[in-house]
């Protein structure tokens, strides 16, 4: 396998890198190599929707529909004029 050289990383993402690889566990590297895996595996034809993602997060609790909010005609634009 290749080695990698990262040089000129800021100190405060070696910071942040450090500490999310002490929050799950792992080593520098292996964090490291973690993000790149997730980032470079994605399914890029899989646009990211907002709608999609709330029902796959909200999709345990069942079947519910929320009441339709009535909409009130659009009011004037006031013009501050005398």
């Amino acid at each position: 396998m290749n080695n990698i050289t990262i040089s000129n990383l800021d100190d405060d993402i070696k910071s942040r890198l450090k500490k999310r690889a002490k929050k799950h566990g792992r080593s520098l590297e292996e964090e490291a190599r973690e993000i790149l895996r997730m980032a470079l595996t994605e399914n890029h034809d899989h646009r990211l929707n907002l709608a999609n993602i709330l029902e796959e997060r909200f999709a345990n609790l069942g079947d519910f529909e929320l009441p339709e909010i009535p909409r009130e005609p659009i009011r004037t634009v006031s013009t501050f004029e005398e």
